[in-house]
């Protein structure tokens, strides 16, 4: 139980550190967030997948990080909005944060994808 505590509170850890590490990035304010921002979301990452989703959950996660390393791939909101006067800076937070919350979520979907072939292998 308390296990699963500490994987919810990293997971609400790593959507705060995402959304400001994005929000100062995709602003300009500094170039990148660096490397220890991603070493702590690898880590947060690891923690959630390894303690918060369940067996019935792996599927359901796995097809929303698909969803959201798509919806990030190729800055698609930066070059959507490059010509709106004033929502090219949005366009450049939102892919920022994205970028920060696929960091997190990739050593998850690593950790739970393994846990799903494991499962579907061992099941003869």
């Amino acid at each position: 139980m308390k296990a699963v505590k500490a994987g919810e509170y990293a997971f609400i850890l790593c959507v705060i550190i995402a959304i400001l590490a994005g929000l100062v990035v995709g602003a300009g304010l500094v170039g990148t967030s660096g490397a220890w921002v991603a070493l702590i979301l690898v880590i947060l990452g690891v923690v959630v997948g390894l303690t918060t989703v369940t067996e019935k959950e792996i599927t359901p996660f796995l097809i929303a990080v698909i969803a959201l390393v798509v919806a990030g791939a190729g800055n698609i909101f930066s070059v959507g909005l490059a010509g709106v006067a004033g929502l090219d800076v949005l366009g450049r937070i939102i892919d920022s944060i994205l970028s920060h919350v696929a960091i997190f979520v990739a050593p998850a979907a690593i950790i739970l994808s393994l846990k799903a072939i494991y499962a579907l292998a061992s099941k003869r």
